[in-house]
């Protein structure tokens, strides 16, 4: 089978609080392409993301920082009073401490893709955009930014002469205007299997998506997103990865999908 187009299937990881969780987050490894690992605000820490950057280094992935704000009790999903000079002083500190540990590690950082509320304010509020692409360029300006399809930070990591990566979600519903259904609401994560898997085929090969209000929306995507934490992510991933293989796309990871 012809394979004519590429994509990422990334997954925000080290996060994990119980061995059970840690398994399930191991066990996505194998199907994933790149991960983003939790920078000890939102979730995880020093010890964690060691062992996180270890064991996705063992399975060739790309691997990013995910850079959260520091709100463990809502998991960094609660939105709070930010300013540029807090979002800017967030990214440095968090992917600085990710990066100090792969270097000891000998692993380089490809990417960063910011958490909860960090990503989906940044992607709607250009100020906050420009801080989160400013602290990434001040650190590396190899790193790629991933952002919500059409959002802010994207243009804004364009900006700052950063390499962007349009993402999209699966798992997560859409309002009309493109941005993502707050967790908050009724339905904002999906979980049933083969309503994922659907969404997702629509994502990869037609570059459209339902909206909650039955409209279409047209995004161009370079990564697609499965949470770890969704309920029956692991069995979710191995039905992603079937169907992308069986439509024929290949699965790349972020640094060198196209």
């Amino acid at each position: 089978m012809t394979r004519t187009r590429s994509i990422d299937l990334n997954c925000d990881l080290g996060e994990a609080a119980t061995p059970e969780q840690r398994d399930a987050e191991a066990r996505l490894m194998s199907y994933v392409t790149s991960v983003n690992i939790a920078c000890g605000a939102h979730a995880g820490d020093a010890t964690l993301m060691r062992s996180t950057l270890q064991l996705a280094r063992q399975y060739d992935l790309a691997i990013g920082a995910h850079p959260g704000l520091p709100d463990r009790e809502s998991c960094g999903r609660r939105e709070l009073p930010l300013t540029q000079a807090l979002v800017l002083d967030l990214i440095l500190s968090q992917v600085s401490e990710l990066m100090a540990i792969g270097q000891a590690e000998g692993i380089r950082l490809s990417h960063v893709k910011p958490h909860g509320a960090l990503y989906n304010m940044a992607a709607r509020d250009p100020d906050l955009a420009d801080a989160v692409a400013a602290g990434i360029a001040q650190i590396d300006q190899r790193l790629i930014l991933i952002g919500l399809a059409g959002s802010e930070l994207l243009a804004a990591g364009a900006a700052h002469g950063l390499v962007v990566a349009a993402e999209g979600f699966a798992d997560r519903a859409y309002q009309a205007d493109g941005r993502l259904v707050p967790r908050t609401e009724a339905h904002a994560l999906i979980h049933d299997e083969s309503t994922v898997v659907a969404r997702a085929h629509s994502l990869v090969h037609e570059g459209t998506i339902a909206a909650v209000d039955g409209s279409l929306l047209h995004l161009h995507i370079d990564t697609l997103c499965l949470h770890g934490d969704t309920p029956g992510a692991v069995r979710l991933a191995h039905a992603l990865r079937m169907m992308l293989d069986d439509g024929g796309i290949s699965v790349s990871r972020i640094d060198h999908a196209n």
